[in-house]
């Protein structure tokens, strides 16, 4: 009886160990994502090309001419890929125009909706479904493996191309 109580225990250990970390990552309900916050010539300040989410730091300037911190999230490094993003698409000084979605605390911290490099290239398109890429467009085929399917022969890449 006391070895079928231990083995019990352990079983629904073992169930809650492998299954708590699912439902451990955050959904977007920190997030205002009524309103899209649009923070112009934005100056990079950092990029954190890790996961579980890449992180863009920037410095704008508030309505007062402010300069403010932000911390913007987006997908990860993998999903990012699929758009076209590398580990040094966006480097710290580039200028850039940021729509977001602001922490509903108001700090400056946002999840990505759209950023536009000064060269005009841009990434994410302020759609809240998911983090993998929507659509197969010209700007998808040196992403990483997730960008698989848009590529016509559907080869994977190291990201270095």
């Amino acid at each position: 009886m006391k070895i079928r109580l231990v083995a019990s225990v352990a079983l629904v250990a073992a169930v809650l160990a492998v299954s708590v970390p699912s439902f451990a990552h955050h959904g977007s309900v920190a997030y205002d994502n009524s309103k899209v916050v649009t923070l112009k010539d934005a100056t990079v300040t950092k990029v954190n090309w890790a996961n579980p989410h890449v992180l863009i730091m920037f410095d704008a300037k508030d309505d007062s001419g402010n300069v403010q911190h932000w911390v913007v999230e987006g997908g990860s490094p993998s999903a990012v890929s699929g758009e076209g993003w590398t580990n040094t698409t966006i480097q710290p000084g580039d200028k850039l125009t940021a729509q977001l979605y602001q922490v509903k605390s108001g700090k400056t911290v946002g999840r990505m909706g759209k950023l536009t490099l000064a060269n005009g290239k841009s990434f994410g398109n302020l759609d809240l479904t998911g983090d993998r890429p929507v659509n197969c467009n010209a700007d998808s085929v040196n992403g990483g493996n997730e960008a698989a399917a848009c590529r016509p022969d559907g080869r994977k890449t190291s990201n270095l191309e």
